[in-house]
């Protein structure tokens, strides 16, 4: 059994990976209305990830016999002026997903409850990786500036970055 309160920190977690596939839809929406496929079909790979990132965790709950709360959704930002402001935000919202995670761990570890800490370091893991693909995206951009032939390499490129799910 696992204690209400980190019932109600995963059930957070349920709706920050819900609110960050909204998102990243959002961006992917953007993306290709402004003529950037490449960053478009990255962000629809991301959106389906953070969907299959939210499904693992309520299965979790409610395997353990507790009950996830399926989440009403924020408004997804949908205006962007850039490239690299899109990718800026993808960063923040890693961060904030990884800040959550990392209260997760912390409560487990508070609680000993060391199922649900097993299970959050997948989540760890992945955070680490999601937040160094941004990262280094985001590097790119300091390379191209506004370079409208550097941008369009940027877009053809950045469909060979594998988004994939374990």
């Amino acid at each position: 059994m696992i204690s209400k309160k980190i019932v109600e920190v995963l059930n957070s977690q349920i709706k920050l990976e819900a609110n960050a596939s909204m998102q990243y839809l959002s961006m992917a929406s953007w993306a290709e209305i402004n003529g950037f496929n490449g960053v478009a079909n990255f962000f629809y790979g991301q959106s389906e990830e953070e969907r299959m990132h939210m499904i693992k965790l309520i299965k979790f709950v409610n395997e353990r016999g507790e009950k996830a709360i399926i989440p009403g959704l924020d408004k997804a930002t949908s205006e962007f002026d850039s490239l690299q402001n899109l990718f800026s935000t993808f960063l923040k919202s890693e961060e904030n997903v990884t800040n959550n995670v990392n209260k997760i761990v912390f409560q487990c570890l508070e609680e000993k409850d060391y199922t649900v800490h097993n299970f959050m370091q997948w989540y760890v893991s992945e955070q680490a990786e999601e937040e160094a693909l941004a990262r280094t995206i985001l590097d790119k951009f300091k390379i191209i500036g506004n370079d409208k032939g550097g941008l369009y390499l940027f877009d053809r490129d950045i469909e060979n970055i594998n988004v994939s799910e374990e």
